[in-house]
């Protein structure tokens, strides 16, 4: 089965999540999110699809949307080759999605688990998450232990990390 907007809101009445759903024009930055004025737009979270150096390990990347992606900062964090983005061909490929339209919920799409998740440490402070449906006309926000329970109940790998920028570390105490 392939988890498109459908079968992802399914999946959450199944499972009596409760979640906000909002219906849109197709979006495909973050900027373009953030004109959408949602009701929950403070907790919309920025999605990477990233792969190391020789395409053996992949990465879905949920961070807080105003945050910037340091590579390699999150390279070292998370022991791993250096990172690239995925190619719109492994995107499609191993998440079944298209551009603009990455979210954790792809993963469900990766029958191979060759994708890992990997979220800001931030984002546990979030009621929820404002991600896509698979699909970028719309937004849910659901809820992050739901997310979290679904990942695990998909033997999904996920891990928390700090993606605190470098420059914004408290300096060493003397």
């Amino acid at each position: 089965m392939t988890y498109g907007k459908a079968e992802v809101t399914a999946l959450l009445d199944e499972r009596g999540v409760a979640y906000e759903k909002v219906e849109h024009e197709a979006v495909f930055t973050m900027e373009g999110m953030d004109a959408l004025g949602l009701p929950f737009a403070g907790e919309v979270v920025k999605n990477l699809f990233l792969r190391d150096d020789k395409k053996r390990a992949y990465y879905l990347v949920t961070m807080v949307e105003d945050k910037p992606a340091n590579l390699k900062a999150l390279r070292r964090t998370i022991e791993s080759r250096p990172l690239r983005f995925a190619s719109e061909d492994d995107l499609n490929a191993i998440l079944g999605l298209r551009g603009g339209a990455v979210s954790p919920f792809g993963v469900l799409n990766d029958v191979e688990h060759k994708t890992e998740v990997v979220f800001d440490e931030a984002l546990r402070s979030y009621s929820g998450l404002g991600v896509h449906p698979n699909d970028n006309t719309a937004t849910l926000h659901v809820p992050l232990d739901d997310v979290l329970a679904l990942l695990e109940d998909f033997g999904v790998p996920y891990r928390f990390v700090d993606m605190t920028p470098p420059e914004a570390e408290e300096p060493a105490a003397q």
